[in-house]
């Protein structure tokens, strides 16, 4: 299973960013994915980053991608 950093998108719409809609950053240990939505079938918990005033929902499991509707799902792994 990976760890998981879910954080809001402050800089959406830029170029290299997503779309205004892509609102959520996604970290799967150092990858970075961008999502319009998120789903959590999996225990989360808040998380501080430690350089910054950034705060992450972070959680541990298996991660599938709906590319036609932007959905990170994150799942328990088997």
């Amino acid at each position: 299973m990976a760890k998981f950093r879910i954080r809001f998108n402050k800089s959406r719409g830029q170029p290299g960013r997503g779309t205004p809609e892509h609102v959520w950053r996604v970290f799967e240990d150092d990858k970075e994915y961008l999502f319009k939505n998120f789903v959590l079938h999996v225990p989360g918990h808040s998380e501080k980053e430690a350089d910054s005033e950034d705060w992450n929902v972070c959680c541990e499991g298996v991660m599938t991608i709906d590319r036609e509707t932007s959905t990170a799902t994150i799942s328990v792994g088997h």
